[in-house]
């Protein structure tokens, strides 16, 4: 390399740096401004926090994988809503915030826990030291949003390797635009679209001593179903992601999305058949089917393969009714979630696999489906 190419590398690599370090500011200045009142309230950015944290703690909680006896990492832990839940089972805690007055209200809020410690500490910083295959379960919710697009990617890499083989990511992020009603003078919050951060996660892989590499596998995607239901409001997201060894196989899902129902196979689907449809008749078959459900207001609905989401809004909008899609597709649900934006109805989305997913007993009034069976090997299909 010359001296005018290193010269310009030097520059380019300055720039770089000075724009972490202008975004790293802009997030410590918010949170400072937000956190001079250590409330639920000022933590969610919401008037109705109280009432919502009601219902969205225990369904976040729900979601977890089994952590009883195992070591947890909580990424952005703020003043503690979910510190002390966490540390009521886990073998150890670790949480972590990067402003001061935040991570010291939490420590005299759930100090109690002898399994839980607390850090003051920027995720995004080369000095923080994790060590690798030593974290069964990382937790994180509302965190990503606060990060640039850079650091969220440098973080997936690390994340995947202070993770053990087996253990779980879960993340929860407020995507395409705000959701609390708390008067901001300046707002730095990167309100993304869900499908960055899964290409993101998906691209996250780690390789061992041992030359073994593992890479992250999606097991769920889905909205939060306190926001749909308070609020209309689908872009509360929260995903979780096991690390596994990469020869495992998910060769099903990977047919999906980059081969019948790659993005340019949904638009293409969708210019046939209307939009918010994949399948034959659209709209209009929709219709008929659905008229035969006699649907009353205020019934839950269950759609096995929703697709792009346009037979839920259907039912949600002319039927008042509540509706889960579940589809295995996640450039699918992803289509669906951006169709949802605006809205304003009971619809929530989850990539989900119909052949292994569970609900209580007597959770649905009715179930859908409509091209989903035809999909499933005959062993794996159940009624």
């Amino acid at each position: 390399m010359d001296a005018s190419a290193a010269a310009a590398a030097e520059i380019a690599a300055n720039g770089v740096l000075a724009k972490l370090e202008e975004e790293r500011e802009a997030q410590k200045r918010y949170w400072e401004e937000h956190s001079r009142d250590l409330t639920v309230e000022a933590m969610m950015l919401d008037s109705r926090a109280a009432d919502l944290d009601k219902e969205e703690r225990p369904e976040i909680l729900s979601l977890l994988p089994s952590y009883e006896g195992k070591s947890v990492l909580e990424l952005g832990a703020g003043i503690g809503r979910f510190t002390g839940e966490l540390a009521k089972t886990a073998g150890h805690v670790l949480a972590m915030d990067f402003i001061e007055s935040v991570i010291k209200k939490n420590e005299s809020i759930n100090g109690h826990y002898k399994n839980a410690s607390f850090m003051c500490a920027d995720v995004t910083s080369p000095d923080l030291v994790i060590e690798d295959n030593s974290i069964d379960l990382i937790f994180s919710n509302w965190l990503l949003m606060y990060l640039s697009d850079a650091e969220v990617e440098k973080l997936v890499e690390r994340m995947v390797k202070w993770l053990k083989v087996g253990g779980h990511i879960f993340f929860r992020e407020s995507c395409f635009h705000q959701s609390g009603d708390s008067k901001r003078k300046v707002n730095p919050t990167h309100y993304r679209e869900p499908r960055f951060y899964t290409k993101v996660f998906k691209e996250g892989h780690a390789i061992d001593q041992s030359g073994n590499s593992s890479e992250l596998s999606l097991l769920t995607c889905k909205c939060v179903g306190a926001y749909v239901k308070n609020k209309k409001n689908q872009n509360q997201i929260c995903w979780l992601w096991q690390k596994v060894n990469s020869t495992e196989d998910r060769d099903f899902q990977r047919f999906l999305d980059n081969v019948q129902y790659k993005i340019s196979g949904i638009l293409r689907y969708e210019r046939v058949f209307g939009q918010g449809f994949v399948s034959t008749g659209g709209i209009e078959t929709t219709k008929e089917f659905v008229d035969l459900l006699d649907l009353k207001p205020g019934q839950k609905v269950l759609d096995v393969g929703c697709g792009i989401g346009g037979g839920d809004f259907y039912m949600a909008e002319n039927y008042d009714v509540h509706v889960v899609g579940i589809d295995l597709s996640i450039n699918m649900v992803s289509f669906a979630l951006e169709h949802a934006i605006g809205r304003k109805c009971a619809v929530e989305f989850e990539v989900a696999d119909c052949t292994t997913k569970t609900y209580p007993d007597n959770t649905f009034d009715v179930i859908y489906s409509r091209d989903t069976i035809l999909h499933i090997q005959e062993s794996r299909k159940t009624i």
